[in-house]
């Protein structure tokens, strides 16, 4: 009789397969034991593991702070619709009426500086209220509390509590409503998370889709530190109190599929990164649709952009090294004043099918175009230009999206 005796190192990768296979897992939020938030559930992941969640509102964040799957087995967070919520209703009881409609807080915020009562805002009746204010553009000052009009806010700064160097401010929020109108009965909300999905440290091998993140008081997606093979697909950013999306340090990622409407910008990308975004409609954003800087390297494929805010583009570079944008087949509909992108000093634009519609790019860096329509002329002129597919553009565009 002949034994078929099988290699020890073929036993060892046999055993090792069925052992990776077994370790994937679906964590469901809420429903599983070691999963009672998303924080938890992502938490416990581990490289293959598909954290869910279900097709509702989520008062949560998603974090990820080192966070790392494998190559080829990454984890990922399918929200299947869910919208992560940054806002919560304000409690009456902590608020004083200090005039007839007036209402003051002086402990609203546990932790306030300049950067996040520049981003602040109000939802009032489902209407956010950021009283002519952004993060990133021109700002109104604040009101004094007593010229208020129903259905305003203001904050006032007591200056003799703050302690240098740290950057915490103290003050007073001011809430004005109608006559005779009830704080419980005003459903005003506040925004008290920072981002609906947020990074920090180093992080891995993730896979972010089929999500919304509205009303933190900061982005909707802040992506801080290093990240490597990272993948947002159909993903959304409405109304956050700064960026729909944004990059810092040495990030790395790509979007495909991203809606950002509402915010203080569209995108905004920073430090090193380096960054991919495909299929994206941005619109009624406040102070820049696209902002991109520093030593980047960014590239935007199949976008349509409906510009309102006071920038439609801003690329711009700094002293020790170029940013780079690459624009391929993107549409910008500018339909407010003033009516100019810019490519600054140590920027560079290469441009490919674009259409720039009701705006001029002023370049100051370098810009490389090809078959690129500006306001319905050849770009460069005397060249051949076929510009955006609006056709295809137009598909980009939620259903329900109204100008």
């Amino acid at each position: 009789m002949t034994l078929n005796v099988i290699p020890m190192n073929k036993i060892t990768i046999a055993l090792s397969l069925v052992f990776t296979y077994a370790a994937a897992r679906d964590i469901h939020v809420g429903k599983d034991q070691d999963a009672p938030t998303i924080v938890h559930a992502i938490k416990a992941a581990q490289p293959g593991d598909t954290v869910h969640l279900e097709a509702k509102v989520y008062h949560e964040y998603a974090g990820f702070y080192g966070k790392k799957g494998e190559s080829g087995k990454p984890i990922t967070l399918d929200g299947h619709g869910a919208t992560l919520e940054g806002s919560d209703p304000i409690d009456p009881t902590q608020w004083t009426e200090v005039a007839p409609g007036l209402f003051a807080n002086d402990h609203l915020v546990a932790r306030n500086d300049d950067a996040i009562i520049g981003r602040w805002f109000f939802l009032c009746n489902g209407q956010m209220n950021h009283m002519g204010r952004t993060s990133k553009g021109r700002s109104a000052p604040f009101k004094k509390p007593e010229v208020l009009e129903p259905g305003e806010w203001t904050f006032v700064k007591d200056t003799s509590r703050e302690k240098p160097p740290s950057k915490q401010i103290y003050g007073s929020f001011y809430l004005k409503l109608p006559a005779g109108q009830k704080l419980a009965d005003a459903a005003i909300r506040a925004p008290v998370r920072s981002a609906g999905v947020q990074f920090g440290g180093e992080n891995a091998h993730l896979v972010i889709k089929n999500l919304t993140a509205t009303h933190p008081y900061n982005d909707g997606f802040n992506i801080h530190g290093d990240c490597r093979d990272v993948v947002f697909e159909n993903i959304a950013a409405i109304e956050c109190g700064d960026d729909g999306i944004s990059a810092h340090e040495s990030a790395q990622y790509r979007v495909d599929g991203f809606v950002s409407i509402g915010n203080s910008t569209g995108i905004t990308d920073t430090g090193t990164a380096q960054t991919s975004y495909k299929n994206i409609f941005l619109a009624k954003n406040i102070g820049f649709d696209l902002y991109f800087l520093d030593e980047g390297r960014y590239t935007l494929t199949n976008a349509l952009v409906i510009s309102t805010a006071q920038h439609p583009l801003s690329i711009t570079g700094t002293a020790k090294g170029e940013c780079v944008m690459q624009m391929r087949n993107v549409f910008i509909r500018r339909v407010a004043e003033p009516r100019m992108g810019s490519v600054a000093l140590r920027a560079v634009l290469e441009a490919r099918h674009c259409t720039f519609e009701g705006m001029d790019v002023k370049v100051a860096g370098s810009a490389i175009w090809d078959g690129c329509l500006i306001n319905g002329k050849a770009f460069p002129e005397g060249g051949h230009a076929d510009g955006a597919d609006l056709k295809e553009l137009m598909k980009l565009m939620p259903k329900d999206f109204k100008p």
